[in-house]
């Protein structure tokens, strides 16, 4: 079994850091980032309101979509921001930040 932790592909960009700390990945978050977060978010609520079928149940049921909306949003944002820093996403704007 591989264990090795680095990608089977090699990055298409450049290399800004090769294992970012969650610091440095949550600092490079793009506004576009953040309007996916908030959006995936909004949409669990509203998922999660409606899914409610009796009146009781609707708050629970929003708060706990609302929750996993905004797990996956982070870490979907999460998730583009590291690969950014990482070469395998476009990252023009992190390579002129950055100075490499």
């Amino acid at each position: 079994m591989n264990t090795d932790i680095t990608a089977s592909t090699k990055p298409e960009y450049p290399v800004i850091d090769r294992n970012p700390p969650f610091t440095t990945v949550v600092g490079n978050f793009s506004t576009l980032d953040y309007f996916r977060f908030a959006t995936i978010t909004g949409v669990s609520v509203t998922v999660g309101y409606l899914s409610g079928i009796k009146p009781g149940i609707r708050g629970p049921s929003m708060v706990t979509g609302g929750l996993i909306g905004l797990m996956g949003g982070f870490m979907y944002a999460y998730q583009n921001s590291a690969g950014r820093l990482m070469g395998f996403f476009p990252n023009d704007n992190e390579v002129a930040r950055y100075k490499k």
